[in-house]
């Protein structure tokens, strides 16, 4: 079977507050965090610890790590948690691709902690839509 994309899950964000630096190099922001998950896999919400961390040093690449737990029901209804560490830079044209790494308590998720996953960011009124794909056979 030839290699295809799957979304894998959508995860819809909601900030809720931020914090930054401005230093004399670069500067950094938090952006705190909440949400919704969709996808074929597993439903849930992103718990309110949730954190977005982007930074530069002036005159180079923008970078962002986000990290935050997923709680819901995987596709047999059984209780998960997942663990997502989001990383990704500021494409030129503005766009953001990333590189999620995904962590879970779950024996039927536990496929997605070594299958090859990337990200799209889309933006929305008061967050982000991110978009989680595989590109494989699942």
């Amino acid at each position: 079977m030839e290699n295809e994309e799957k979304e894998v899950f959508t995860v819809d964000v909601r900030c809720y507050g931020a914090e930054e630096v401005k230093g004399v190099t670069g500067e950094a922001c938090m952006i705190f965090f909440d949400g919704s998950v969709s996808g074929p896999y597993f439903e849930g919400t992103v718990l309110q610890s949730a954190v977005d961390t982007q930074k530069q040093k002036y005159g180079q690449e923008r970078f962002l790590s986000a990290r935050y737990i997923i709680k819901g029901k995987d596709f047999k209804g059984n209780d998960v948690k997942v663990f997502v560490e989001n990383n990704g830079s500021f494409c030129p044209d503005g766009s953001i691709i990333t590189h999620p790494m995904v962590l879970t308590d779950s024996k039927d998720l536990a496929f997605l902690e070594t299958t090859p996953l990337y990200g799209t960011i889309e933006g929305q009124e008061g967050g982000v839509i991110i978009h989680v794909f595989a590109k494989s056979t699942l």
